[in-house]
């Protein structure tokens, strides 16, 4: 009992040391503005050429256990001919302390044209995969070296699920909105068993994306594109990003973004004097020519946690392999 007790609390400190800081559970990279895919099925296929990113997140640099994150994602269009389907495929590697997952995610969008010039589009997506939930005994920190309690190796659980989204998009302004972990409420994937003993970690829920966006033209050499995020899991607080990033040249994007909680309507189970978590983001992307984009952000907690940490750090690469179709007269900003 004493043996399960200590790796309950093990667990439970790690819990409460990433809900705090992202607001609710579900990986999100910083970058995200420049996949869409990551938070919305329904994206596949939008550049109309085939797209691969792929991705590396070390947040907390500096705090024990921190979480580490990296992914590589890639999709395109079925057939150019005339670009109603778009298909998806996404890897993800998520490590916290002795806590990991490992997923792999199929997406498939059909895409409805609005117009007769082929301007506007509604998308709707639907994505399917499965994760692999572990817990590393080795990655923990324990007393009694010859505990069996704790397993030597990896104790790991295979769970199946879905996503949905809902994209719509002009030359000018896009706004989506999907559903992650649909099966988050009837699976479990937190559940262990190593020589008799069970254990536990955090249980995930499903989360509710919305995003929206526009491209402003400032001048000849300059571009704004704000947006905003809003996520929600209607347990945790509501967690919204807005983000605002300058085109110059048709090269390089500078911008950032800020992350906070809000309070958008009650719930029951959040405490009244609940403070807000914020974090702030500087983001630079780069093409380094048509085809290839390089990109690096920077996040450091407002709040507490900045003086226990040295930030986290967020590096991407995209490639576009261009079809006959593509044409740079009219690139994709979203």
């Amino acid at each position: 009992m004493q043996r399960k007790r200590t790796i309950y609390m093990t667990l439970l400190l790690l819990a409460a040391a990433v809900i705090p800081g992202k607001a609710q559970q579900n990986v999100q990279f910083s970058q995200y503005v420049f996949n869409g895919l990551s938070v919305n099925p329904a994206y596949a296929g939008y550049k109309e050429s085939w797209y691969m990113n792929a991705i590396y997140r070390h947040q907390w640099a500096g705090f024990p256990g921190a979480p580490r994150t990296g992914g590589v994602s890639i999709d395109g269009l079925t057939n150019a001919r005339d670009n109603k389907v778009g298909v998806g495929l996404q890897i993800m590697s998520d490590r916290l302390g002795p806590q990991e997952a490992l997923s792999l995610y199929g997406s498939y969008a059909y895409r409805i044209p609005l117009d007769d010039e082929d301007t506007r589009r509604l998308c709707i997506g639907i994505g399917a995969g499965v994760t692999q939930y572990a817990i590393d005994g080795a990655a923990l920190q324990y007393i009694d070296d010859n505990d069996e309690a704790i397993p030597t190796g990896k104790a790991s659980n295979w769970i199946p699920d879905a996503r949905f989204g809902i994209y719509y998009y002009t030359s000018k302004f896009y706004a989506g909105i999907s559903v992650m972990d649909l099966f988050a409420l009837y699976t479990d994937a937190t559940r262990y068993s190593w020589k008799g003993n069970n254990y536990a970690t955090i249980r995930k829920t499903q989360h509710v994306y919305f995003t929206a966006g526009t491209m402003l033209k400032l001048s000849d050499v300059l571009q704004l594109k704000p947006s905003i995020m809003v996520k929600e899991d209607f347990k945790g607080p509501t967690s919204v990003d807005l983000n605002a990033f300058l085109l110059i040249g048709e090269r390089i994007w500078i911008g950032g973004s800020y992350r906070t909680n809000a309070r958008i309507w009650t719930k029951e189970n959040l405490a009244n004097d609940l403070r807000a978590i914020n974090a702030a983001s500087i983001m630079a992307e780069f093409y380094a020519s048509e085809r290839l984009r390089v990109g690096y952000a920077y996040d450091l907690n407002v709040n507490k946690l900045a003086g226990y940490q040295g930030g986290s750090h967020e590096i991407s690469l995209g490639f576009l392999f261009p079809s006959k179709k593509y044409s740079t007269a009219n690139p994709r900003y979203f």
